[in-house]
């Protein structure tokens, strides 16, 4: 049996318990290991899903040029989709996210855009607004636009969430992920509350963000916006994906936490992770230790892959530069 295509990979990624780092832990907690896909992260999944979405309802032609503002993982999922089916991919980042993630796009045949991270969304030198300008410019363009399109969303509530479902042959009791777009949790959650509402989300994010304490107060804070060094989760918007009736609570994780719980998951697990991961593992922990009882199954998502980050959090002169080490 072979595959047609790269595409055909997308899915199907396997469930590994953690045994190290839970030391002392009710329950079982079970990693989801996203960067078993191809493109070595979660968002092959979406990118995949927003693609075909745009291509039945007539969106994106053929011959058509994909714009996508990325910190660099929806950026290769789109790549890999773009390569089966023909289209070109122009992809606008924040100079925050690592030299790794903008050499693998340009690799895949991506032109990449870097924009400064210290503006405001609404800035036009922000990667948001570049992203929106350049698919205006451009004749025959797509721009999916991860954080406001629902078929995000929709692609872990039609794989992710059944996947972890029948893995975990209907045992799961809580999920925890990290919140960037919020289609990763909010899809899964989905499907998860639908098969048992008693599921427990548990969404993670960093010192920064807007997330924890919108979902706390409703209230927008432009104060709890700050510049943070983790990649891949929380926002200083509010996207569509993320829909808070499906994240029960939030717990937020430092820079310096996320980083060397990460470490710790390649050393001890031997799950050579990226960033987020460790993040998200790092708070699962945190509410596991408190609230987790024997019996209980505990899912955290792991998005991506450690070759993202090995001039950063896996570079012990870098590590040190932060005071982390």
């Amino acid at each position: 049996m072979y595959l047609n295509n790269i595409v055909e990979a997308i899915g199907n990624t396997p469930l590994v318990r953690l045994n190290k780092v839970t030391d002392g832990i009710k329950g079982t907690v079970l990693a989801k290991v996203e960067y078993l896909n191809p493109g070595n992260s979660v968002k092959d999944r979406m990118a995949l899903k927003m693609i075909d979405d745009a291509e039945k309802a007539g969106i994106l032609k053929p011959g058509g040029t994909i714009i996508e503002g990325t910190s660099g993982n929806t950026g290769m999922g789109l790549a890999l989709g773009a390569i089966a089916r023909g289209y070109k991919c122009i992809f606008v980042m924040s100079d925050k996210q690592s030299k790794e993630k903008q050499d693998i796009l340009r690799a895949v045949g991506a032109e990449v855009v870097i924009c400064p991270v210290d503006v405001e969304p609404e800035d036009p030198r922000s990667y948001y607004s570049v992203a929106r300008r350049l698919t205006a410019e451009t004749p025959n363009s797509f721009y999916p636009n991860q954080y406001d399109n629902l078929s995000n969303t929709a692609a872990h509530y039609e794989s992710t969430g059944p996947e972890i479902w029948k893995q975990t042959e209907g045992a799961i009791t809580h999920l925890a992920c990290g919140v960037g777009t919020g289609g990763t949790i909010c899809g899964t959650a989905k499907y998860l509350k639908e098969q048992n509402a008693s599921v427990k989300t548990v969404g993670i994010d960093t010192y920064g963000s807007v997330f924890k304490k919108y979902k706390e107060t409703g209230e927008f804070d432009k104060n709890e916006i700050y510049p943070y060094k983790t990649e891949g989760i929380g926002e200083d918007i509010l996207p569509k994906n993320v829909n808070f009736d499906l994240i029960d609570l939030f717990i937020k994780v430092t820079d310096q936490d996320g980083a060397l719980m990460t470490r710790r998951l390649a050393k001890e697990e031997g799950l050579f992770v990226g960033w987020s991961c460790g993040s998200a593992v790092f708070g699962a922990l945190e509410y596991a230790r408190e609230h987790l009882q024997e019996g209980d199954t505990m899912v955290v998502i792991l998005p991506d892959h450690g070759t993202r980050y090995l001039g950063k959090i896996y570079n012990d002169d870098w590590m040190r530069a932060q005071g982390w080490l």
